[in-house]
């Protein structure tokens, strides 16, 4: 996990009143110094505390985001010092600029507030982790429940598991509202309207224009999503019958394979089309015929980037990541990737269940691991991505190649059972019930957060904005009735994690630009969704020089430094999945497609 801005320096002296560009400079060099040294140290710290939860664990990690918090703020108010400096360099301003709004949750000079901020923070995660739901009334863990979410094709069982599993959220509520009152103290102190708009400010471009570039993409997608809807819909209510899932309006939460109906692979064999449906394999039944455990899994990922000419990962990475969950301790299981060093001490946090989902789950987590390493060249406040959404957007593009010509190089399935053309809408349509939901949900988690930062969404109707937002945008809607006694919102990681979620969304959009870039330098020919540039080192090379910019640069100029436009668009997503949605709007023939409320 990249510790970057959010893990500062101890206190440096503020600029004084006739700064200069030279002082800008010298301030900037003294910051990325303390930087290097403090960063290690928290970094352990918080990763200590997600692989062993305790009151002591907790009560370091505590400690430690308090004084990082604290430095963080009070660095940058410093930065602010140097606003209208005649004659600073573009890397000591993009820097100065980082400084300043690269704060997840800054706390206000009152004395105490970056303690208390820190121990709500820390006890929300925790809490997350704690978290229990039940499966025919035995407790489960998340990750477990998880797990049993994609497999059950019980109603009654789904619901259960949903319902038992958001009351993780109910105990979060006022440490919640105590932690945005006081991290939108901290965010006037800088200057910014609330913590959403320091949020909203890293993206290269004003934040008005970046929510206004979120809802353009979203619009450019959003008809993929529907027909994938209305199909789902249909193909569940088949199932299922109108008492469970009615024919029209919005679909059941817990009937999708997901806890928080992101990702629909789980119930492919609900959607599956009669006759193209069987795709023709199962890569968790591939790696269980080659006896192939969770550290063999990332093996395979490795093996992936080796492919494309990156370095093998060092041996501490084998020796010091959580591949499996513990037996003895309660641990984070959601999957991260972590740098500790900003050089070569790489590791992934992972409770890793040999199937298909976290096949795909390593070459992305390993994505994080390989750009780290890419950029560790960087000076420390360029060792991030060109934007966050890059570093989740680089993993996903790499496990977009996990096709049937990768599997067949890497030896898991025989080169006789690859799938004909025939097979093409079954294998776009589990890509689609992945892919595609993602990009209604990644853009509502954040609108909610702008919403309850801003105060446009008091206290009161936490809940309520949340159930209004799914349905608005995702076309979903609880199995149980919700109230605002319930904190909903609490049993999504990212949420008590404190995470910006608009990350996920530009990834959405980027993968399928870096792929459709990367299979066109490779000379693919063939249909898009079945190129894969596993051992092309000329890819890999343009590819390297792109993450080794770091955050060097605005994010278009490293963009186009690998696929040539400076643009985000959706439209390689549209290309990529264009047989798809042809067929789909075919099988949607007679069906009113949409449901209420929707954007």
């Amino acid at each position: 996990m990249k510790m970057l801005v959010s893990l500062l320096a101890l206190a440096i002296a503020a600029p004084a009143c006739a700064a200069t560009a030279a002082d800008a400079d010298a301030f900037v060099a003294s910051a990325e110094k303390q930087l290097a040294t403090y960063g290690v140290d928290a970094a352990r710290i918080a990763w200590v505390n997600a692989t062993y939860i305790t009151d002591d664990t907790d009560a370091l990690a505590a400690k430690s985001g308090a004084e990082g918090t604290l430095l963080q703020v009070r660095l940058a108010k410093e930065a602010a010092g140097f606003n209208g400096v005649a004659g600073i360099g573009a890397a000591t301003q993009r820097k100065l600029d980082f400084l300043k709004q690269g704060i997840v949750l800054p706390a206000p000079s009152t004395p105490g507030a970056a303690e208390e901020l820190a121990t709500i923070a820390t006890r929300l995660q925790s809490t997350y982790g704690k978290g229990k739901g039940t499966f025919k009334g035995e407790p489960k863990s998340g990750n477990d429940i998880e797990a049993l979410m994609g497999t059950t094709r019980d109603p009654a069982l789904t619901a259960e598991m949903w319902a038992s599993w958001h009351k993780v959220g109910a105990p979060m509520r006022a440490d919640y509202v105590r932690m945005v009152e006081i991290a939108n103290q901290g965010a006037k102190e800088l200057g910014f309207a609330d913590t959403g708009a320091v949020w909203r400010a890293g993206y290269d471009m004003p934040a008005a224009d970046f929510e206004k570039l979120i809802d353009r993409l979203l619009a450019e997608v959003n008809p993929l999503y529907v027909d994938l809807h209305c199909y789902t819909r249909g193909k569940l209510n088949a199932k299922y019958g109108d008492a469970v899932q009615p024919k029209t309006g919005p679909i059941r939460a817990d009937l999708l394979g997901n806890m928080w109906a992101q990702d629909w692979s789980d119930i492919y064999d609900v959607v599956a089309p009669a006759g193209a449906g069987d795709i023709g394999y199962d890569i968790g039944a591939l790696l269980t015929a080659k006896n192939a455990d969770a550290v063999k899994m990332v093996r395979y990922g490795e093996g992936f980037y080796s492919s494309l000419g990156f370095a093998p990962l060092p041996d501490t990475f084998w020796t010091r990541s959580m591949i499996t969950k513990p037996a003895d301790r309660e641990v984070v299981c959601h999957a991260s990737a972590w740098d500790i060093d900003s050089q070569d001490d790489v590791r992934i946090k992972m409770c890793t269940k040999v199937n298909s989902s976290d096949f795909v789950t390593i070459h992305h987590e390993l994505g994080h691991n390989y750009y780290q390493r890419a950029y560790k060249g960087q000076p420390p406040l360029f060792q991030g991505s060109a934007n966050d959404g890059f570093h989740e957007a680089i993993g996903d593009f790499v496990a977009l190649n996990v096709t049937p010509d990768y599997l067949v190089k890497i030896g898991l399935l025989d080169a006789g059972k690859v799938p004909d053309p025939s097979k093409d809408i079954g294998l776009l349509l589990r890509q689609a019930m992945e892919k595609v939901p993602g990009m209604p949900w990644t853009a509502l988690v954040d609108k909610w957060r702008w919403g309850v930062f801003s105060g446009a969404t008091p206290p009161s109707a936490y809940n309520k904005a949340w159930t209004d937002l799914r349905l608005k945008y995702q076309g979903i809607t609880p199995p149980v009735a919700r109230s605002e006694a319930d904190f909903d919102p609490g049993a999504k990681f990212h949420i008590p994690g404190n995470t910006p979620y608009a990350r996920y969304f530009l990834a959405r959009v980027l993968q399928f630009q870096f792929y459709q870039a990367g299979c066109a330098q490779a000379g693919w020919k063939g249909p898009l969704h079945r190129c894969s540039i596993y051992g092309d080192k000329a890819v890999g090379a343009k590819l390297n020089a792109m993450l080794a910019m770091g955050a060097s640069k605005p994010w278009p100029e490293a963009l186009a430094a690998f696929t040539g436009s400076r643009e985000l668009s959706g439209k390689a997503m549209l290309a990529y999945f264009a047989p798809l949605q042809a067929w789909l709007k075919t099988q949607n023939k007679g069906q009113q497609c949409g449901w209420s409320a929707r954007p």
